[in-house]
């Protein structure tokens, strides 16, 4: 097992895999990490969908390229620019061994009658789920495994829900793609601490 803070640094987003099948116990080991995330009153507003289905993933890549596309279209983008991007989408969904969809739930978080401490409670939730989504990313790294954070959710969550069958209260956010790695990352250059970590006050640098 890697060193923690080398697992911290060393995690890319990877986007091709091999063939070979994540097993659900691997799958089973990634998301618990998630849900061992911290969360806003300890509401725990995550839920996730594991697909290892292939007309499952199919289902889902279609439906979410078909909104895009419509999207696309609207925007006037060139329609060979626009048929790559689809097929490119569709793809990326279809081939990995695994997707693992995060969505939100406001179940157990507090309500207000309030509609901006009630925008800001949805915050705190939004907050929660995306520590839970780097914990599986993190797990994903620890296990040898590649791994992609994709927001493609966010904008078609009718038809993501109505494809996959999920409730009204729960809301599509993200989609993690998972798999044995075909490619290595190099390391992407970061911001020197000075320029996002400040001391005591805005603009004094650590």
């Amino acid at each position: 097992m890697p060193d923690f803070l080398d697992v911290l640094k060393q995690r890319r987003s990877i986007r091709k895999y091999r063939k070979e099948p994540v097993s659900l116990d691997v799958a089973k080991r990634i998301v618990e990490t998630a849900i061992y995330a911290p969360s806003a009153h300890n509401a725990q507003p995550w839920r996730f969908v594991v697909l290892t289905d292939q007309a499952q993933k199919e289902a889902l890549a279609r439906v979410m390229a078909q909104v895009w596309l419509a999207e696309l279209n609207r925007d006037r983008i060139p329609k060979k620019v626009v048929q790559n991007a689809i097929d490119n989408s569709i793809k990326r969904f279809t081939t990995a061994p695994l997707l693992v969809l995060c969505c939100l739930t406001m179940e157990d978080m507090d309500t207000y009658l309030d509609e901006e401490r009630q925008r800001n409670e949805r915050d705190l939730a939004v907050q929660s789920l995306a520590a839970s989504i780097q914990n599986l990313l993190l797990a994903a790294h620890a296990e040898g495994l590649g791994a992609c954070w994709y927001c493609a959710p966010a904008f078609c969550k009718t038809a993501v829900k109505q494809t996959l069958k999920i409730p009204d209260n729960v809301e599509p956010q993200a989609l993690i793609t998972l798999g044995y790695p075909v490619e290595t990352m190099a390391s992407t250059e970061r911001h020197p601490l000075g320029k996002v970590v400040f001391l005591n006050w805005w603009g004094n640098p650590l």
